[in-house]
This record gives C-alpha cells, structure tokens and sequence, in this order.
C-alpha cells in the first residue's frame, strides 16, 4: 500500500517483532510498495534486515492466511524447493504473527535481489520449472487451503451494475467510478457470458488439483544470484494447475515443457478462465473501495486507476471473442 496505515505506530511494530520473534529492532522504515499489506523494512541489532508485514484479517482474500504460510513452510523446508521465500516462525512456531486484534504480522528474511521485469525467454522457461515443481509437491501433515473455480466476489460487481441508477456516496471516486462502470457495462455482461461457458467446460473436462501460488507474475518474482525466486504466498491454495499457468505459457512450447515434467495436458479453456476471472475479481475490488467510504489518497486513486485499466482490458478481450 502506498498509504502508511493510520492506526499502525512504528513502535507497536518493533514491539510486536521483539515480543513474538525476539528481535532487537534498532531501525524500522515502512516501504510503500505491494498491494493489499503494509510493509516495512526491519534492521536488528547485528545489522541483518528483515521484511515484516501487517495484514487486515478484515480483508476477504485472506481469510485462510495462517493456511497458505504454513504450506509456503513446509513448501520451502520439507518439500525442499528453494525458490520459495518462506515466514519465519515465532518462537512459539506459528508462521503467522499479530499486531493487534485486526492486523496479522509475519516476517521474513529480507531477499537481497532486484525485481524481475522484464520476463525474458529464458526467465519462463524458469518459471515454468518452478510451477512444475510446485504442482508436483504432495502435500503431507498440512491443511492446504482451497479455491473454487468461481468468481469469489461476483456479488460486488452485481450490486454495483444493480446501483447504477442511483448516486455513489462513498467518496471523490465514487460517482466517476459510477459513471466508468455505466460505459463499460455491456462489455462487462459479455465477459460473464464468456467466464460462465468456460466455467462449464472446465467442470466437465475434469483435471488436477494441485498446491497453486497464485499470484506467479513479474511483481513477485525477484532475481537473485542464484535466480529467481518466489514471493507473496498469501494466496497459495489447491486449485487447477492453470491459475498459476496463465500467467507464463505463451504458446505448445511451454506447454509442452510444462507437460513433459508432469504428466499433464494444459487445458486452454482452463488459462482463458482464469485470465478472465483475474481481471473480473480485479473489479470486484475496486468496486468495493471506490463505492465504500474513502479520500483522496493515492491508495484511492490506485483502485480508481485499476477499475479504469480493467474494464478497459474487459472490453477489448470482448473484441477478439
């Protein structure tokens, strides 16, 4: 998040690391980058650094938080793939901390690397290892966390296509969020068309479920001198191999090179589902910051800018259909 949290002070956060993982914090600097956590960047008194994290339980995508680090933990320690950037417990092994009553806490040892981008031909083929990897670890003794192949907020963008009549209240954005969605309607209803079909032959073909990162593009990759690795597994989950997969295969080659490390076809209206149900819970939340109570805050105006460049994106998938 680009906005400090106004109810988070620097010292509840150096005392929440001190009590739950022992450290010393002797400088903390929040860094306004990510979307959806707040973070900051921690250095003890040996001068290691350190990557902490707060989360509002409140928000829906990380209802099973707790789940998804304790199998990015096991991914990365038992499972042995080094590519994972696993939480450091607590002292009392929990992989996921608390700031207060509302907010989750969780550390990690700060990576050392450079972002990704851009993702050149040899960082997919990489990447592609990796997901191959990845979706062929058999979880054991962990309770991996579930997605469904439905549109989690679909309800979001209905109420707000029911409202369209009547003013938005919530904030500076909400009337032109209103009037953006207005313009955008008839494209956003025949992207539900085209999620719903897909939806159907997906069911009916069938397929593996497997350990999924979800969220594998370039903002979460970071380059090491040992490669790349792996961040943000807050919403690792079971799911179809191709909620990962959209993100990287670009034509049979990496299909094929995906297939011959696991056994298993690519399904193409799998990828085009979950393309499309990116950029559709993608709406979903913007909607829902823009029509809720907000200011003009850069934060706001990231949702405003992200609603804008999604429906722009809805409608021109829809030219090509």
């Amino acid at each position: 998040m680009r906005e400090r949290p106004a109810d988070i002070r620097d010292s509840d956060v150096v005392a929440a690391v001190g009590r739950q993982w022992a450290l010393t914090v002797q400088d903390l600097s929040y860094l306004p980058v990510g979307f959806g956590g707040y973070h900051w960047l921690a250095v003890d008194q040996s001068g290691e650094r350190w990557f902490v994290t707060g989360c509002d339980l409140a928000a829906p995508w990380l209802h099973d938080l707790p789940a998804a680090m304790q199998t990015a933990a096991w991914l990365a320690t038992e499972a042995g793939l080094e590519f994972v950037v696993a939480p450091v417990p607590t002292r009392r092994g929990q992989v996921v901390g608390s700031l207060d009553s509302r907010h989750a806490l969780t550390l990690f040892h700060y990576v050392d690397a450079v972002p990704s981008r851009p993702i050149d031909d040899g960082d997919r083929t990489a990447i592609i290892d990796m997901l191959a990897a990845l979706h062929t670890a058999t979880p054991q003794g962990i309770d991996v966390p579930s997605r469904p192949l439905e549109l989690a907020r679909r309800r979001a963008i209905d109420q707000a296509l029911a409202s369209l009549g009547v003013p938005w209240t919530g904030g500076p954005y909400s009337e032109p969020g209103r009037d953006l969605l207005a313009r955008y309607q008839r494209p956003l209803r025949q992207a539900f068309a085209r999620f719903d079909g897909l939806l159907d032959r997906v069911r009916e073909a069938g397929g593996p479920h497997v350990i999924t990162h979800g969220e594998p593009h370039p903002g979460n990759l970071l380059r090491t001198r040992a490669g790349l690795c792996l961040i943000d597994w807050d919403q690792t989950a079971l799911a179809r191999p191709e909620r990962d997969l959209w993100w990287v295969i670009s034509g049979d080659r990496d299909a094929a090179r995906y297939s011959s490390q696991t056994g298993w076809t690519v399904n193409e209206d799998a990828l085009a589902l979950y393309r499309l149900r990116w950029g559709l819970e993608d709406i979903a939340e913007f909607l829902s910051e823009i029509r809720g109570p907000h200011q003009q805050t850069a934060d706001a105006l990231e949702y405003w800018t992200g609603l804008r460049a999604s429906l722009e994106s809805i409608a021109e998938g829809s030219k090509t259909q």
